[in-house]
């Protein structure tokens, strides 16, 4: 009888233990580096949101960059630093100027000096292994005829397009192609479908980025293209810069600034 007693307190302690450690307050989740942020602004403050627009890093800054190779410029007063996915600082909030990294590389002014640092935050001198030369029509050939251009896939696809452009450019990923009658631009797919029509004033593309989600702009007004050739947003920004790290920084018509990710979600909050 004795031994069931001890046994019966015995099991109510381990109850009573589990019991408070159920009702222990839970540790939110380590952000890592892997996981992507975006900078967010709420008002005039800015952060760093998830995929799903939480909060994640505090809304600690007057401005901030994207991350780029693990670090991201930001902007408290007047002056600039670099902070990692954690939150920690990389460098000293000093620089009057800062841009996004590149090739372990950043470029910074300070005192009237502008000069390159790398990834520790220090000084370098030797220069950027050079970029691999692309070229412009790896997709195929261009076909000319009585002042007009088409174009003869040999990559993916064996499809011409006649011979009724002013200019062709090539995209460089997805069959796409970059296509001009007169002013106007659209875009072309690898089976020689418009998947954008003739009707745009720009587009442009970059090879900082692979090429990737090139700002299209009409009217004044400028939007994305999306990976299938049609547009990832409506063209209502007033400015929009390339995609770095797969979100965008944009304009928007009452001047203010935010981030775009690469599904056309919108991370701010007036």
């Amino acid at each position: 009888m004795r031994g069931f007693q001890f046994i019966l307190g015995w099991w109510r302690q381990v109850l009573v233990g589990l019991l408070v450690v159920s009702m222990l307050p839970r540790e939110a989740p380590a952000q890592t580096a892997g996981a992507r942020l975006v900078p967010f602004r709420q008002g005039t403050r800015w952060g760093y949101a998830d995929a799903q627009r939480r909060l994640v890093l505090p809304l600690a800054y007057d401005e901030v960059g994207p991350f780029v190779e693990g670090a991201a410029w930001v902007r408290q007063g007047l002056l600039y630093g670099y902070i990692d996915t954690t939150g920690h600082a990389l460098t000293l909030v000093q620089y009057n100027r800062a841009g996004n990294f590149g090739q372990g590389r950043a470029t910074v002014e300070l005192g009237g000096k502008t000069f390159v640092i790398g990834s520790d935050g220090q000084p370098l001198t030797a220069p950027p292994e050079p970029e691999l030369e692309t070229d412009y029509l790896e997709q195929g050939d261009l076909v000319r005829r009585q002042g007009k251009v088409g174009f003869r896939f040999t990559a993916g696809s064996n499809t011409v397009v006649p011979t009724e452009y002013d200019e062709i450019r090539d995209l460089h990923h997805d069959g796409l192609l970059l296509v001009r009658q007169g002013p106007k631009w659209g875009v072309l797919n690898g089976k020689g479908k418009l998947t954008l029509p003739v009707a745009y004033d720009a587009i442009r593309a970059t090879a900082a980025n692979g090429f990737a989600y090139p700002v299209v702009e009409l009217a004044g007004r400028f939007g994305y293209l999306d990976d299938k050739g049609g547009l990832l947003t409506k063209l209502k920004y007033t400015a929009a810069e390339p995609f770095a790290a797969e979100v965008a920084r944009v304009t928007t018509p009452d001047g203010k600034t935010g981030y775009l990710d690469n599904r056309g979600r919108e991370y701010w909050q007036e």
